[in-house]
């Protein structure tokens, strides 16, 4: 192992990978000497010079190392990476060999990094720093593009069948002005609370899934030919807006002009109106 070196611009030169985990940081080892790791998967694997793996304290499963394994561990900020932290665990104990596309270059610039930091006078300037970051963010992304990502688990599956009814749920009962989280929780015999979840998990909430549907529906309502004659708040009324006001101030928010605006355009002949 080396010695510490101060921290340069998100990467140092560590003693070993620590027993407890800072968030802020992954550990990235650069194999010594041939050695030999249990990976993940509980598979064998024999590590070569140069080859690399990345390592997180608070996951010291992945992989379980032999006590004959030396290696050099660079510490590395992971918001220098650029990826999610979800992204980050899938490549967590995968090996990448030091004699091949991409771990080659990659552990060419960090032997130099390392190289630099174990002089007497080291001078690591800011250019090697950013050029080994760049190169292990990009190394990343490639292990992405060819790590499987993981299968979701079957209460996911399950939350997401489960939306899917939801949803089909609401469209059918969206001119039903007492349309609510609780009275939707109740007819799918959970709580408004994990309804809301679900709709979270999603990017977006109940009321607001809700209240898009309606204007959709509004919106080709009115863009109809039938629509001459019949009135906005009619409409409104039907899809279940109780408050024209709110309905046309609401319409207008999302798509950029009043829904009279909408129906005169749609209705007149002119070319159809675009959605913002």
């Amino acid at each position: 192992m080396t010695e510490p070196t101060p921290p340069s611009a998100g990467i140092s030169i560590v003693p070993a990978v620590p027993d407890e985990g800072d968030e802020g940081f992954l550990y990235l080892g650069m194999i010594v000497r041939t050695s030999s790791a249990t990976t993940r998967d509980g598979n064998k694997v024999v590590l070569e010079p140069k080859d690399l793996v990345f390592c997180d304290p608070d996951r010291r499963d992945v992989p379980q190392f032999d006590d004959d394994c030396r290696m050099t561990v660079f510490r590395l900020a992971r918001c220098d990476l650029g990826v999610s932290a979800a992204d980050v665990d899938r490549v967590l104990g995968v090996t990448v060999p030091g004699r091949g596309h991409p771990g080659a270059l990659v552990s060419d610039v960090l032997c130099a990094f390392a190289a630099e930091a174990r002089s007497p006078r080291p001078l690591i300037g800011d250019r090697l720093t950013r050029s080994a970051l760049d190169l292990v963010a990009v190394l990343v992304m490639e292990l992405l593009e060819t790590e499987p990502a993981p299968e979701a688990s079957q209460a996911e599956r399950a939350g997401n069948e489960l939306l899917s009814r939801i949803r089909a749920y609401i469209d059918r009962r969206l001119r039903e002005p007492d349309l609510s989280p609780g009275s939707i929780a109740r007819a799918h015999h959970i709580s408004v609370r994990y309804l809301h979840k679900l709709f979270r998990n999603d990017g977006t909430t109940v009321g607001r899934w809700v209240r898009q549907r309606r204007l959709d529906s509004c919106r080709r309502e009115l863009s109809g030919s039938r629509s001459r004659g019949i009135t906005v708040a009619a409409v409104a009324h039907r899809w279940g807006f109780s408050s024209p006001a709110h309905f046309s101030r609401t319409f207008r928010e999302a798509y950029g002009m009043t829904p009279s605006q909408w129906q005169a355009r749609a209705t007149s002949g002119a070319a159809a109106p675009a959605l913002r």
